[in-house]
């Protein structure tokens, strides 16, 4: 069983791809290319960030939260860009 604890105590960062993801990637065994990330932030684009350092996760940016589209979409990324 694995339990992180990601964004509430430290390290924290505004750089997700610093911090939450190697924390993950090492936490869970999961690599990068296993990874979908959705991202709902208004005020930054941290699928910009997490695709640039850590290669391989797939990304989609949900600015108005995570729809069934959103959710479709993702899923149709990870399978023509994952792996």
């Amino acid at each position: 069983d694995v339990n992180l604890k990601i964004g509430r105590t430290a390290p924290l960062s505004s750089d997700k791809s610093r911090t939450h993801f190697p924390l993950l990637a090492e936490g869970t065994g999961v690599p990068y290319s296993e990874m979908l990330f959705f991202d709902d932030s208004l005020w930054s684009d941290h699928c910009e960030m997490v695709e640039g350092n850590c290669r391989g996760v797939v990304t989609m940016r949900t600015p108005k939260g995570l729809t069934t589209d959103k959710w479709m979409a993702g899923l149709e990324k990870f399978s023509t860009q994952g792996r």
